[in-house]
């Protein structure tokens, strides 16, 4: 079946996203709270990038409900269209988070969409209060409520703890790492290892770093000489070509790079940073345990 592909600019979720870090005493359970503007009139497609994390998004419609929802590690990139102005709060999970507040490993999210309050955990008993709270009264708020609500063993914490030393070696190595010598890193077999990701974050160790990967290939790509962004918006060098990027983020060559991003973006790099993207479809349906 061929993808009919449109031309037109691309907006990501992480361009128009603002984002600040949970506190100290809510690190255990977030990493940040994002907040999307409300998105009117958008014309171009809107992206969303593969995610290995599990966020709670807090949605509101303009003259419409809100709701509390809870969207799993997403590992390929869905277009969209909104059709309706609304914005969204995003808390986004720490990584081994999944199963203390929301009641199930992250594995049963992975690709999913549900909503908060028909999940087990202590957080879908919050649902209903924050979806009234606005953007700066939420940490407040969870750091009175949470603490008291959530008993972890000692266990549990030191798994949450490799987890943590896991993907901060898997992301700070763009060359890629051995898993076998990861595991070893980190005194954990390579079973433990697959077993931690996949209930932890919701994919395997070599799924994470293939998407942690593609994530900085879209954002550095951005900064491309084939790339239309406003000048001044870039942290790479502008004259830095696909085949560059491929070799600094550990591809054996620019064909291998593209392959893995149409793998999981559905175009290669050159595709989408002409706009030239798969039609956007609609809003994902509600998934149920």
């Amino acid at each position: 079946m061929t993808t009919m592909l449109r031309t037109a600019p691309v907006v990501t979720a992480d361009l128009v996203e603002t984002t600040v870090p949970a506190p100290e005493s809510l690190r255990p359970w977030f990493t940040e709270l994002g907040r999307i503007p409300t998105v009117r009139d958008l014309a171009e497609s809107f992206a969303h990038i593969p995610q290995a994390a599990t966020t709670i998004v807090l949605r509101t419609q303009e003259s419409g409900p809100r709701e509390a929802l809870v969207i799993g590690p997403q590992t390929k990139a869905l277009y969209s269209h909104p059709n309706k102005p609304a914005s969204c709060l995003r808390l986004r999970l720490a990584h081994g988070a999944a199963r203390p507040l929301l009641g199930v490993p992250a594995a049963l999210l992975t690709d999913r969409v549900i909503r908060l309050a028909d999940l087990p955990g202590v957080a879908a008993d919050l649902a209903g209060e924050l979806i009234e709270l606005n953007a700066d009264e939420i940490f407040d708020f969870l750091e009175g409520a949470l603490p008291q609500r959530i008993s972890e063993n000692a266990t549990r914490r030191a798994h949450r703890d490799v987890l943590s030393s896991a993907v901060a070696a898997l992301s700070a190595a763009p060359n890629g790492r051995s898993m076998r010598a990861l595991a070893g890193d980190l005194a954990v077999s390579e079973r433990q290892l697959r077993n931690l990701f996949t209930a932890g974050i919701g994919v395997s160790p070599k799924h994470f770093a293939r998407i942690d990967r593609v994530r900085r290939i879209v954002a550095q790509a951005r900064c491309t000489p084939s790339a239309h962004i406003p000048e001044g918006t870039c942290d790479y060098a502008p004259t830095t070509s696909l085949a560059r990027l491929a070799a600094d983020n550990g591809y054996f060559d620019q064909s291998h790079m593209t392959a893995d991003f149409r793998t999981l973006m559905g175009v290669p790099p050159s595709s989408f940073l002409r706009g030239a993207v798969p039609t956007p479809s609609p809003c994902r349906p509600l998934d149920r345990l």
